[in-house]
């Protein structure tokens, strides 16, 4: 894309939804990066109905310790992967408690330090829970930034790198949830609708327009 399109393709996506946040539920820093932790593999509806069941209980790295592994299994056992995110997240309450006094780091080394959490989980809690302009590639924005033309790579590290060098900086502290938003709504892997998208005028895909329906 030119800057002048990708200018626009942002634009269009703040135009429609100015102020987008994630669509996981949290009340604090560490409901937010335990969200996210269990949300790898899994939809942001089933950790949501998990999480809901759990944060009652326990909703800080000392009351998931007092839990518990086995007790902590019993909340989340209808998401994915559920018995590793279980020691993930234990063994960074533990972390959290010992080394940081049960807050969530605000840097990069310190939440990638922590168990189960890799640089797209840390780009998500900088983002959302220290305001930072990161961009946590997933896998709607690796199709978008592919499909579009907006950034293309061959891995999540390259789109990631790709779009935080084209993306104009006043757009960069949404950009992360408008990308995923689209992706989730709009670009979808099957059946896109292309018919509804905002930025279609935009967008580079050759498939484009076999895909109005």
């Amino acid at each position: 894309m030119t800057r002048a399109e990708v200018r626009r393709f942002f634009e269009y996506l703040q135009s429609v939804d100015p102020e987008p946040v994630t669509e996981l539920n949290y009340s604090n820093g560490f409901e937010l990066l335990a969200a996210v932790m269990l949300s790898a593999q899994s939809t942001d509806v089933g950790v949501n109905k998990a999480t809901a069941r759990l944060y009652p209980v326990a909703n800080t790295p000392q009351a998931i310790l007092d839990l518990g592994e086995e007790k902590l299994k019993q909340f989340i056992s209808t998401i994915g992967l559920y018995n590793s995110k279980a020691k993930h997240l234990l063994a960074t309450c533990k972390i959290l408690v010992n080394k940081h006094k049960g807050a969530v780091p605000n840097t990069r080394k310190e939440l990638e330090e922590l168990p189960g959490v890799g640089r797209k989980t840390a780009n998500v809690v900088l983002n959302v829970l220290f305001g930072e302009p990161t961009m946590a590639v997933d896998t709607h924005i690796f199709r978008v930034g592919n499909r579009t033309g907006l950034a293309a790579g061959k891995t999540p590290l390259e789109v990631e790198k790709g779009l935080l060098k084209v993306i104009p900086d006043e757009f960069m502290l949404h950009a992360h949830h408008w990308l995923i938003l689209h992706g989730r709504y709009t670009c979808t892997a099957r059946k896109p609708k292309c018919h509804a998208c905002p930025v279609a005028t935009e967008c580079h895909w050759p498939e484009k327009t076999t895909a109005i329906i």
